[in-house]
């Protein structure tokens, strides 16, 4: 016949003295009845040796066993990572044995001669309660802490003042900075613009909860970080904090590369319609002013300078229709492995004598590894060289810095082209690669255009971040090998 589990909370008491044993057990008996199940080891080795089973809920331990003591059976919990309600039972007036003894981690102690029923079976009572209840806080803190420390957003705790009290892991890689760096830091500090910082300080203190709004974060290399935030007052009371952001720059990218993508493919198909539909006709206009100029008399003079003006422009005209092409429509590559970093130092030597004419400082930082891209090297070449023109030709002279920086990141690399020049308005940023679009005055505006269809002819993309007097970054992004 099978036996039915003893599920009453089981108690090991190690005493070296059966008689304490016997008047524990009674006391329990008489408070308590059938309500615990309690065991007795007389040695240390033995009680030892029950602690390594783990199958008891609580120990009631003796202070001094042998040339052993209490202390020593807590020493070993902790050694074996065992935790576990300990209630110490100590001789009258053994304060200071008491006092190390809760120290050491004991749940509570119980003076032998003056234990009561009540008081044993409450102190056990309490013990198991509170040690299952630390249990639970315990595994809470241990899951909320696994999603603080995985979550692959931005967590940042804040005081009532705003300032950082805590950050994950995920908020120090993204920011670039230390925990500590981190924690010496105000909130408005970690965005690119302080209007925003501002209001988003104000809109937080007055509603209470920021949901699901747009910012942009900067991270200690000045690079800007796209971010999707949900914040709120954690603790009333307290005033402190909670910000979960959401990095959302790559996302952003991928948008903003894709309206490239169609953006480009519909401007070089209008490309071709406009070339076809003009193109005859100039044809037809040159060959009329040919044979015009052919039969009017050479002293008509003002006959042949206005006909010069015509052709000229139309051949003007057919030039632009033909660049406009160019600068719109797939072109073939001669693809071929190169690293990065010489890519970037080639297209730079190019513009080199035009740094040096305007007394132009370079600032450069390349990543130390070597990273081999698959590209037409002349072509890209003609794309840097474009946007280190077009940085040059935005600074003063004298005053101008040109950075250049490379990264590589997530199977991609980063070229960075800044400069701090006049910059660009908010309005033409979005018609920054159309064709003939330009604020210079001898200008074609095809520079950019031929420049975005380079790079995307590449499956790489181009983005720009500018302020007006703040100067201007370019960043392209291209494929590793």
């Amino acid at each position: 016949m099978q036996t039915m589990k003893d599920t009453r909370p089981h108690i090991l008491m190690i005493d070296d003295d059966e008689d304490d044993f016997f008047l524990v057990s009674s006391l329990l008996q008489d408070v308590a009845p059938n309500q615990y199940h309690i065991e007795w080891c007389a040695t240390y080795e033995a009680g030892i040796a029950a602690i390594e089973q783990k199958q008891h809920v609580l120990y009631l331990v003796d202070y001094r066993l042998g040339r052993h003591t209490g202390l020593d059976i807590l020493r070993h919990f902790q050694h074996i990572g065992y935790d576990a309600p300990v209630i110490m039972l100590t001789g009258k007036g053994d304060y200071a044995i008491d006092n190390e003894a809760m120290m050491a981690g004991a749940a509570d102690y119980l003076v032998k001669g003056e234990i009561g029923a009540q008081e044993l079976e409450r102190a056990i009572r309490y013990g198991i309660s509170e040690h299952k209840h630390l249990q639970t806080i315990a595994e809470n803190e241990r899951k909320y802490f696994g999603i603080f420390e995985k979550s692959h957003d931005l967590i940042i705790l804040a005081d009532c003042d705003k300032n950082i009290i805590e950050v994950n892991p995920t908020a120090q890689k993204k920011l670039q900075h230390t925990r500590e760096e981190l924690l010496r830091m105000n909130l408005k500090d970690l965005f690119m613009q302080e209007t925003e910082a501002l209001q988003f300080l104000l809109d937080i203190c007055e509603d209470n909860a920021i949901v699901q709004r747009e910012y942009a974060f900067r991270n200690q290399s000045g690079q800007k970080l796209d971010v999707l935030v949900n914040a709120n007052k954690l603790d009333e009371k307290l005033g402190t904090f909670l910000c979960v952001a959401e990095d959302i720059t790559e996302k952003k990218r991928e948008e903003q590369e894709k309206q490239h993508q169609e953006k480009f493919v519909i401007t070089g198909r209008i490309a071709r319609v406009i070339a076809h539909e003009v193109r005859n006709p100039l044809t037809n206009i040159l060959l009329a002013v040919g044979q015009f100029k052919q039969e009017i008399p050479s002293e008509q003079e003002d006959a042949q300078l206005y006909l010069d003006i015509i052709e000229r422009n139309c051949t003007r005209i057919n030039q632009l229709v033909t660049e406009m092409l160019q600068s719109t429509r797939m072109m073939e590559l001669h693809l071929h492995e190169m690293d990065a970093n010489e890519m970037v130092h080639n297209a730079l030597a190019l513009a080199e004598d035009r740094l040096q004419l305007n007394e132009m400082r370079l600032e450069e930082s390349y990543m130390e590894e070597d990273i081999n891209l698959l590209v037409d090297a002349e072509k890209m070449s003609i794309a840097l060289l474009n946007l280190f023109i077009n940085a040059i030709e935005a600074m003063t002279p004298g005053q101008g810095v040109l950075r250049v920086n490379t990264m590589h990141e997530n199977g991609k690399v980063y070229i960075r082209i800044g400069d701090n020049g006049i910059g660009i308005p908010e309005e033409n940023k979005a018609k920054l690669f159309d064709p003939f679009f330009t604020n210079k005055t001898k200008g074609t505006g095809l520079g950019l255009t031929s420049t975005q269809n380079i790079i995307l002819n590449h499956k790489g993309a181009i983005t720009v971040e500018s302020s007006p007097g703040e100067g201007t970054l370019f960043t392209i992004i291209l494929p590793v090998v």
